[in-house]
């Protein structure tokens, strides 16, 4: 049987927070000029009470800026101090959690390519227990909600139950308008299986290019999500890491005066009613539907392509015929009538001979046929 988990609501946590809750900051901390320009910034406005900001920032790939290190979590004071702000920053290792709690980090997050790691997350939980601190714990980089609800438990069991979850999406295998694929259905899954759990959404790691971080920000908020975190830089364009998703602060503060904040009480973590909650779902994964198409359509001009370059005939007759059969198939393993695969598939097909026909038809333009 599942443990029943309870955690403390974000007010409880004798730190002045409420719901929403607004984290900003800098992807990382780069320098004690670039961080307090931030954090004042922020401050000035007045609704931002936690800075964030990266002090260890090791990349996908080495010989990037791997972040300021131990010298940044003195730049904190200094935020702390003349600005009033909680701050919190990211830890992968036990080594953080010592450094962390030592120059009083208010809270801390535990970052994708983390919490996919049962075995360090096992380590932060143990380096963490007793510290009294909360722990911010950010969505794996895969889809995997067990996988999420487990890193959560781990801190839990340690005795840690002033929680909250970071939802930041999910890396995308197709090329999609995000950087990553937001599955907002996983989220709502999350607050379903443990309602007392703040969650936040990262919508800047979602969005991957600042324009589009109000539009991800809403949503989240209109499904009820407890706050967010946002990154914020002075200078995007000069940040040493993930320069396209940050925010200048008077962006920043702009996005927030137009956002539409709901009420969220106890009685909105089961996400209004069984019928919002299903209908949510629906809209990620027609979303998610919508984007495969787009691949598919792109993949397809590809053929279109290839197939006027050798003077190939765009309908063949025995590929069309594998693929009715193979998709046919796979749809009623997986439960779907055989009708309805069939017309989904001859809709999709018409459109793809209609977009190769526009590809040949402008070859023959281009030549003066």
């Amino acid at each position: 049987m599942e443990p029943k988990i309870n955690i403390q609501p974000l007010t409880e946590w004798g730190l002045g927070l409420e719901s929403p809750l607004l984290i900003a900051g800098p992807c990382s901390a780069e320098s004690e000029q670039q961080v307090l320009e931030t954090a004042k910034a922020l401050a000035i406005a007045g609704q931002v009470k936690v800075f964030r900001a990266g002090i260890w920032k090791p990349r996908t790939r080495p010989g990037g800026f791997e972040g300021a290190g131990e010298k940044g979590l003195k730049w904190f004071k200094r935020v702390k101090d003349e600005t009033g702000l909680l701050v919190a920053t990211e830890v992968a290792m036990p080594k953080h959690v010592e450094l962390a709690l030592e120059h009083d980090v208010d809270m801390v997050w535990v970052g994708a390519r983390t919490s996919a790691n049962p075995f360090l997350v096992d380590q932060l939980a143990s380096a963490l227990a007793g510290a009294h601190i909360p722990v911010l714990v950010k969505n794996p980089v895969t889809p995997d909600l067990e996988l999420w609800i487990g890193a959560i438990e781990r801190f839990w069991r340690s005795g840690i139950n002033r929680l909250a979850a970071i939802h930041r999406g999910f890396y995308p295998y197709e090329r999609s308008r995000l950087r990553n694929i937001p599955k907002w259905e996983i989220a709502i899954d999350l607050k379903s299986r443990i309602p007392s759990l703040p969650v936040i959404c990262d919508p800047s790691h979602i969005a991957g290019t600042a324009s589009l971080v109000p539009e991800i920000a809403q949503r989240s908020l209109d499904l009820s999500m407890d706050g967010l975190m946002v990154e914020v830089h002075p200078n995007p364009s000069a940040a040493l890491s993930d320069a396209r998703q940050q925010l200048t602060p008077a962006a920043f503060n702009s996005m927030i005066s137009g956002l539409t904040f709901h009420s969220v009480t106890s009685t909105s973590y089961e996400f209004t009613d069984f019928l919002e909650q299903i209908r949510n779902k629906i809209d990620s994964i027609d979303q998610q539907i919508i984007e495969l198409l787009a691949n598919r359509m792109r993949l397809v001009e590809q053929i279109g392509e290839y197939k006027r370059t050798n003077n190939v005939t765009i309908f063949q007759l025995r590929r069309w015929e594998k693929i009715l059969e193979s998709r046919i198939e796979c749809g009623k393993k997986l439960g779907l009538d055989e009708e309805y695969i069939k017309s989904l598939l001859h809709l999709v097909h018409k459109e793809s001979i209609k977009k190769q026909a526009e590809i040949l038809r402008g070859n023959r333009q281009t030549n003066g046929e």
